[in-house]
């Protein structure tokens, strides 16, 4: 699961980075399962498809933290990570398509 990965990382990353990185990245990698939960208990398909736009959100920012926290020197950028994100970019699209196709007549 993305959310025990970034929690890896993370875990490994200087104590100076704990108000910034650390709880930044965290914070994204739970949000990306939390929202699609709370968007599917919902009730609407319009609800859920919001939720998966804010989930989609959370994806991209740890991306780009990821890619920050390299640029500083302070994690090498794992391959696997990186496609594990664009794997589960992809599923979000996916979702997001269907929930967008659904409400046609």
């Amino acid at each position: 699961m993305l959310v025990e990965e970034i929690y890896a990382v993370t875990s490994k990353l200087p104590s100076n980075q704990r108000f910034s990185l650390i709880e930044q990245l965290q914070r994204a990698a739970i949000s990306v399962p939390s929202n699609i939960a709370e968007g599917a208990a919902r009730g609407s398909k319009a609800e859920f498809a919001r939720y998966l736009l804010i989930a989609r959100g959370s994806l991209m920012e740890i991306d780009t933290q990821l890619l920050i926290a390299r640029n500083l020197g302070l994690v090498n950028r794992q391959k696997y990570l990186q496609e594990r994100i664009y794997r589960l970019l992809a599923k979000l699209n996916n979702l997001l398509r269907k929930q967008r196709l659904s409400k046609a007549p």
